[in-house]
């Protein structure tokens, strides 16, 4: 009992100093030229484990994601100002709408190994200053980027992004199929991270919760 007491105690040690220093240790090292500039404002939405990037839409944004309206998203209504993506792993995103319904499962499966969803929503205006939301601008290339590393995260079937069909939490979202496996050190925001970093900003080196992405975020942005 004593071994395991201490391996457990240098493995949170470890776990510790890895968040740590994923959170202070920026990424890229050295900032890109004019990061953080432009006239696209990007929002990060955050919750205790979860981080979601909100794209403002116009007639370019809503033709290159004409899927999500095809599929029953009210994408193309004229009130929805935002689209909202998030990566996470298909068991706990699909089978726990609501922490009520936690299940020993999909824990499991996010902790070791689980295949991944996207997930979108829409929104209308996003107002600032609130503690869970963060905004950034980006230059028009770096917004493009954006846009290219979302629609990448998409599985693509014979007709294109596969959408999940029966699941959702509301009428105003949708999940799709998703490239890439879910685990503890690959998850929902270190997804997140690596969207910003194509988005021209700078991350910490990994950062597997929404507070060290934000604190980062802060830091270095």
């Amino acid at each position: 009992m004593k071994k395991l007491g201490r391996f457990l105690g240098l493995l949170l040690i470890a776990v510790a100093l890895a968040v740590t220093l994923g959170t202070l240790v920026p990424r890229p090292i050295w900032p890109a030229a004019a990061a953080g500039e432009g006239t696209r404002r990007i929002f990060v939405l955050k919750n205790p484990i979860h981080t979601d990037i909100a794209i403002p839409v116009d007639d370019e944004v809503r033709r290159r994601f004409r899927f999500l309206a095809d599929a029953g998203l009210p994408s193309d209504a004229p009130e929805v100002r935002y689209l909202v993506f998030g990566w996470g792993g298909r068991a706990f995103y699909l089978e726990t709408p609501t922490w009520s319904r936690l299940k020993a499962v999909p824990v499991l499966k996010a902790l070791t190994l689980d295949a991944s969803v996207m997930h979108v929503d829409v929104a209308g205006d996003i107002t600032e200053p609130r503690p869970n939301i963060a905004g950034f601008d980006v230059g028009d290339d770096h917004f493009a980027a954006l846009l290219d590393f979302i629609e990448a995260s998409f599985q693509q079937g014979p007709g294109g992004p596969v959408v999940i069909d029966n699941v959702a939490y509301s009428n105003f979202d949708r999940f799709y199929e998703a490239n890439g496996h879910f685990n503890a050190l690959i998850g929902c925001n270190t997804w997140t991270a690596a969207a910003l970093r194509t988005a021209g900003l700078r991350t910490g080196w990994w950062n597997p919760l929404p507070a060290s992405l934000g604190l980062s975020m802060r830091l270095y942005n």
